[in-house]
């Protein structure tokens, strides 16, 4: 048996800290995840003149979380599947992830692997500059749904509808899931996926969708609303059973059916905001697969986020775990 299958796309990071100067003159906004092609991949770190490596993309850092929270607390493995290159990037990839005790179901393709460039600003904000390369070749015939039959959660992020191939692949196992009773969780991922997809979205997450995570400028920019945070996590009920809104830290709103709960964030001293949200994802879910409550999964979120926030990189070894669980 498996806790979380998850769906991603396997990037190695290049986190580096820059002045604003350098986004002003790559012409990009301040904060936006943007698609590049290699060449232009290869300009950019030439730009760049230090960066640490780990290993990235939304959904990896959910099942690495899982896996962290795990080593402490143990909970059947999680699975985590994706396509990346046979290159040295492609390997490097491969070996970190096997250090964290994830079971890895990665396609080899014959493509460049993908990998993002991640530069923090001052103002602690991220802009992220991504090439997809052999992540755009995962499809069916990449899943195992072998392993996806013996997980208790299926996760997907919104990330994965930039490429048709692999939106039909994780369509295809969120309804292969549906009929095995598996929840979906789903996590809407950036504002600018919300901006490209919010018709497709509106339409395929309700029946589908088990559990919804998205911050406040996600939902506002999904149900078209500027109102009050208590309105809006109201109105995103109308998308799912079960929808957690992240509103940074003073903390998040969870609808159950309804019911509309609140939790604390915490104050903490940050310096990279790098998955942050996606250790949020991996906080409450582990939670739920420790038989938790909603509102104590979502205090276990909480806490996670706000100390991977004040070290480097979504790196999990630099962090002490009695505080991220007892914290608070």
């Amino acid at each position: 048996m498996y806790a979380v299958y998850g769906i991603g796309n396997p990037l190695l990071d290049f986190i580096t800290h820059t002045d604003f100067s350098l986004i002003e003159r790559l012409g990009t906004r301040k904060g936006t995840m943007n698609l590049i092609a290699y060449e232009q991949m290869q300009e950019i770190l030439n730009l760049v003149k230090t960066y640490i490596n780990i290993p990235g993309g939304s959904c990896a850092n959910t099942i690495r979380g899982i896996a962290w929270l795990s080593a402490g607390d143990p909970i059947q493995p999680s699975v985590y599947c994706g396509a990346v290159g046979s290159d040295r990037i492609g390997k490097q990839y491969l070996r970190f992830m096997k250090q964290g005790g994830i079971h890895i179901r990665l396609a080899i393709k014959k493509s460049l692997s993908g990998c993002s460039v991640i530069m923090i600003t001052p103002d602690l904000e991220r802009t992220m500059f991504t090439y997809l390369g052999a992540c755009r070749e995962f499809g069916n015939d990449d899943l195992d749904l072998n392993a996806l039959a013996q997980s208790r959660y299926l996760y997907i992020t919104g990330y994965m509808w930039d490429t048709e191939n692999q939106k039909e692949a994780v369509q295809k196992a969120v309804d292969f899931a549906l009929k095995k009773d598996i929840t979906v969780a789903f996590d809407l991922a950036d504002p600018f996926v919300v901006q490209r997809y919010r018709e497709e979205f509106l339409s395929w997450i309700p029946g589908r969708v088990g559990i919804l995570f998205g911050n406040r400028d996600e939902l506002k920019l999904m149900l078209e609303e500027e109102t009050s945070d208590e309105e809006l996590i109201n109105r995103a009920g109308e998308l799912s059973g079960l929808v957690i809104m992240k509103i940074g830290q003073q903390g998040c709103l969870v609808n159950e059916n309804g019911l509309i709960l609140s939790e604390h964030g915490f104050h903490v001293k940050a310096i990279d905001t790098t998955g942050a949200g996606d250790c949020f994802a991996a906080g409450f879910l582990f939670g739920l697969l420790k038989g938790y409550s909603n509102i104590a999964s979502a205090r276990l979120a909480n806490r996670l986020a706000s100390r991977i926030v004040t070290v480097e990189g979504c790196e999990f070894t630099r962090l002490k775990y009695q505080q991220v669980v007892e914290e608070g």
